[in-house]
């Protein structure tokens, strides 16, 4: 996607969720985060790409102290649409006997997220936990429920905090949707 035409997606899009309740749903997460691990000493795995934008604005409101890696799995690429699981980078980190937490952009469908914690769980993980900044409600049963969700988000095609189109836009501090979808 070209500058010119990621502006124009943008212009087009209808806003979803500010900056300021992005940021609001990422205190309450702290703080939910914070009650159920202070004493844990989790390892958190932050979802790349997706995930570093939450994670980068979470980790630092955990006042306890954590282990961080990360892992790499995807199903869309590029693509508005899911296809193969793919495992592009797995943690360095040993999750054997750890309390885990996952931290990624968005429940979706649920299946890569549901993926990477059946991994975990056959890895050794203690417990593992995630944390979503946003769930997209389908109207359907998902193979997996996160134990923490920021926000809820319409059956469309979102992007921003961390979230793209074709490529773009995950740096936005607000939450989008595509217009007409």
């Amino acid at each position: 996607m070209t500058p010119t035409e990621a502006q124009r997606v943008l212009a087009e899009a209808e806003m979803i969720y500010p900056a300021a309740e992005v940021v609001g749903a990422i205190d309450r997460l702290a703080t939910d985060i914070t009650t159920r691990l202070a004493d844990a000493n989790p390892l958190v795995l932050t979802v790349m790409g997706g995930g570093i934008v939450f994670a980068g604005q979470l980790l630092p409101k955990l006042g306890f102290p954590l282990e961080t890696d990360y892992l790499h799995v995807t199903r869309y690429g590029r693509s508005t649409a899911g296809g193969e699981l793919t495992w592009v980078v797995e943690p360095r980190a040993s999750v054997a006997g750890r309390v885990v937490l996952v931290l990624d952009d968005i429940l979706d469908e649920g299946i890569t997220l549901a993926a990477i914690k059946a991994r975990l769980m056959a890895q050794g993980c203690g417990e593992c936990l995630v944390a979503v900044l946003t769930e997209k409600e389908l109207g359907r049963e998902k193979p997996i429920r996160p134990d923490f969700v920021g926000l809820r988000l319409p059956n469309r095609y979102v992007f921003g905090c961390g979230m793209d189109v074709n490529g773009a836009w995950r740096n936005l501090p607000a939450i989008y949707a595509l217009k007409g979808l």
